[in-house]
């Protein structure tokens, strides 16, 4: 068997998807045409990889684990289309790497571990051109976040700025003995479409993510204390009038917002001087 006797490492995160069936259900959401080139982060010992590179055209697997990338690399030495990158995800220079292989959008199919799973979808949102899917596997937790409503206890920053960009749907989810070792939370896999343009013109998106940070940065405060508290380059009264000219309570909590109503606030809070 593949990486027989390669356990998985605590310190990187990691738990083998072994569940046959979920991961022929990932493989068939990443939608694979036979012209589309894959990037997969996380291959482990290779169960989807498999998958993936009998459908797609071109597939480039990036793994961090020393072990397991001699592996992979001569499980697929024979498959041209495979290339397995020994590199870490958040270091690498995804930008470069994909260009390298020619014009054209990637998909994306990855198994994140739950301790570097924020860092990644902040890499993928901040490259997001690059992309025309990602099917991401996460802590449900997580997932929950991403994909929550206003004035739900998970929607947060994670929504609005991911909601801003792309559709999400969630694919489905994944119990905790689909995986060895048996971690103890649940998994979903969800899919992100970027949109061509955002959801809202924000303005400055720089300054709309701050703005969207200091709203939600002490839930149990109204959005008025969150946002003096924050560093936006507006006075007292210049909030006062950002929120007045949005028709926004400032008593409301920064959880009751919905991305419209971000998206003008920013554009006012810019328009009356903030930067």
């Amino acid at each position: 068997m593949r990486g027989e006797g390669i356990r998985a490492r605590k310190a990187l995160g990691q738990n083998f998807l072994v569940d046959r069936n979920v991961i022929a259900r990932i493989a068939d959401a990443v939608d694979i045409g036979p012209e589309d080139r894959i990037l997969e982060v996380g291959p482990g010992k290779g169960a989807l990889t498999e998958l993936l590179a009998a459908r797609c055209a071109r597939l480039v697997a990036v793994e961090l684990d020393t072990r397991l990338v001699p592996v992979l690399r001569r499980e697929f030495s024979e498959n041209q289309r495979v290339e397995i990158v020994h590199d870490d995800i958040l270091k690498l220079d995804l930008r470069s790497l994909l260009a390298s292989e020619g014009a054209g959008k990637w998909k994306v199919a990855a198994n994140l571990p739950y301790n570097i799973s924020t860092p990644v979808l902040f890499k993928f949102l901040d490259h997001m051109d690059l992309f025309s899917r990602l099917v991401l596997m996460l802590q449900k937790e997580v997932g929950d976040r991403l994909a929550a409503s206003p004035g739900t206890k998970d929607y947060g920053t994670l929504s609005v700025f991911f909601q801003l960009h792309f559709n999400v749907a969630r694919e489905l989810i994944v119990r905790p003995g689909s995986f060895h070792p048996v971690p103890k939370v649940d998994s979903v896999v969800l899919s992100f479409v970027p949109l061509e343009k955002p959801r809202e013109e924000v303005g400055d998106e720089r300054y709309f993510r701050r703005m969207v940070k200091g709203a939600f940065s002490m839930r149990r405060k109204t959005l008025w204390n969150c946002l003096k508290g924050a560093d936006l380059g507006l006075s007292g009264g210049q909030l006062a009038e950002a929120l007045e000219t949005c028709g926004i309570d400032p008593g409301r909590r920064g959880e009751t917002l919905s991305l419209g109503e971000f998206a003008a606030l920013s554009r006012a809070m810019i328009a009356l001087g903030g930067i």
